[in-house]
């Protein structure tokens, strides 16, 4: 598989999930939902720290919550350079197809996020009891690498209380798949499965 191969597959990639959170942070107020199926719905929640909503300041307390996302921002920044270094030397050496594939799908879903860091502070303003607007005359909702992810698709397969026999949780309300993601964490998912699933395929020697 050739760079430019890849490079069109992850600006289909980008297209898609950039569409997809556009259209769903001009068209939905924080929190709405559309229910598609009874076990899809699209969901508009918004994520400014690391996976489900994790920030860096709930393990390092003395970093303030805006400090931890310029620093996580900037982090991803530096992660997806090598993952873009990787994928380059991967199809120069042509490595296996799947090893392509994975690094470039890990590639696109980092770098669709990383736009959403970046810049969709200073391109919307805030969802907060209103749909946003795109490039707003009263400028967006924070400043440069102070974006917030947009994420909708929720899968909400089964609710219901656990057995009460469960350790822990048993008896509580449980909800299976509970997290809202993203078209780019799907892609991210997708690579790291590749890798793992078809690991001797992945890193086979030519």
């Amino acid at each position: 598989m050739s760079l430019k191969k890849s490079i069109l597959f992850i600006i289909i990639i980008l297209l898609i999930d950039q569409v997809s959170k556009i259209y769903i942070k001009t068209h939905f107020v924080l929190g709405e939902d559309v229910e598609v199926f009874s076990w899809f719905k699209l969901y508009f929640v918004e994520n400014d720290g690391m996976a489900w909503g994790t920030k860096i300041s709930d393990f390092i307390s003395f970093i303030s919550d805006r400090k931890a996302k310029i620093a996580l921002t900037v982090f991803r920044i530096i992660a997806i350079c090598g993952i873009g270094y990787w994928l380059y030397n991967a199809t120069k050496k042509q490595n296996s197809r799947v090893l392509i594939w994975a690094v470039a799908l890990i590639f696109a879903g980092a770098m669709g996020n990383i736009i959403d860091s970046v810049f969709y502070g200073v391109l919307f303003n805030d969802s907060y009891g209103q749909v946003a607007s795109f490039l707003p005359k009263a400028g967006g909702y924070d400043s440069l690498l102070h974006g917030k992810v947009v994420d909708m698709l929720y899968f909400p397969l089964w609710k219901g209380y656990l057995p009460d026999w469960l350790p822990f949780y048993g008896g509580k309300y449980f909800t299976f798949f509970e997290p809202v993601f993203n078209i780019a964490d799907v892609a991210i998912s997708t690579g790291f499965g590749l890798l793992i699933v078809f690991n001797k395929r992945a890193f086979k020697s030519n």
